[in-house]
């Protein structure tokens, strides 16, 4: 289920569609190639498909808040933009946490993970957010390189930034690589993390449900 090579080939190759040609979608096939018609296949290629909805949503969420960088932004437009983002980052953990739980379900049909391994600090899911993210910041920097209107040094600058960009992804991903072989092993085991985040929840966060108490008051 898991190839980390796939999948930051995946990011990539997203990440410049969607910003060469932003109406484009997730496309047909998501698998490059893959001819197979198997249940394995298909569930294979269902998981590769929320690997990139997940990875959408850090794409929309990077564009979002540079919104709300851009220079002369109103406060109007500024709050407008931190409610998008909200929703959107909320869409994203939403997304990370379904990463892990269609492979839990993948995986209990093998008997695994196993009870007694270990259990990983960062369930897969987390590790692809970050290869997520990692694919953006790749894009955005090697943007950087060569541009013609730059100040001086700043080819230079970005290229060094782009070669640490990709040696941390390189590394992550073989991060990730071994944890699905440990837990295909019966070496290592994880769970989903849920976040249970608070701040779009009006029952839980006290700046809505006071608010809302206290118009009831009046």
């Amino acid at each position: 289920m898991i190839s980390a090579k796939e999948i930051a080939g995946l990011q990539d190759r997203l990440t410049e569609e969607w910003h060469t040609r932003p109406a484009a979608g997730l496309g047909n096939r998501i698998a490059a190639g893959q001819e197979g018609v198997t249940a394995e296949d298909r569930a294979r290629e269902e998981w590769l498909r929320l690997v990139a909805q997940q990875h959408r949503a850090n794409f929309d969420l990077w564009h979002i808040e540079d919104e709300a960088r851009a220079p002369g932004a109103t406060d109007a437009e500024i709050a407008a933009v931190k409610r998008r983002i909200d929703t959107t980052n909320q869409q994203r953990n939403d997304l990370i946490e379904e990463l892990d739980c269609r492979l839990l379900g993948w995986l209990e049909h093998r008997g695994l993970p196993k009870a007694t391994a270990p259990q990983n600090s960062e369930p897969p899911g987390m590790i692809i957010d970050r290869l997520s993210i990692l694919a953006l910041k790749i894009y955005h920097t090697r943007e950087e390189t060569g541009r013609k209107d730059a100040p001086e040094g700043h080819d230079e600058r970005n290229r060094e930034r782009l070669a640490v960009l990709e040696e941390q992804r390189t590394g992550l991903a073989a991060c990730l690589d071994a944890l699905w072989r440990e837990i295909l092993e019966g070496r290592r085991s994880f769970k989903v993390y849920r976040q249970l985040k608070m701040y779009n929840d009006p029952s839980l966060n006290p700046a809505i449900y006071g608010k809302a108490a206290a118009g009831q008051r009046r």
